[in-house]
């Protein structure tokens, strides 16, 4: 399994993130860390990128998806 350290190294947090771009995020809440199940995107908050929904969670980090996440997740 993962340590906090690691999953939070795959993930960037500095600065801000480019606008209307898909990303994965890292998010946290009181049990743990997690992987959103959905793409979300930038634009002064979070949003899930297909709801355009603000995201209520604390997020840690975020990545580009994977090719096959991206496919999937749409």
């Amino acid at each position: 399994m993962a340590t906090r350290q690691q999953r939070m190294d795959a993930f960037s947090n500095r600065g801000e993130p480019p606008m209307d771009r898909l990303f994965e995020l890292l998010c946290q809440d009181h049990v743990g860390t997690y992987v959103l199940p959905f793409l979300c995107r930038w634009d002064g908050a979070w949003r899930n990128g297909a709801t355009g929904g603000v995201i209520a969670a604390e997020v840690l980090g975020w990545r580009e998806p994977f090719a096959d996440t991206a496919r999937q997740m749409r």
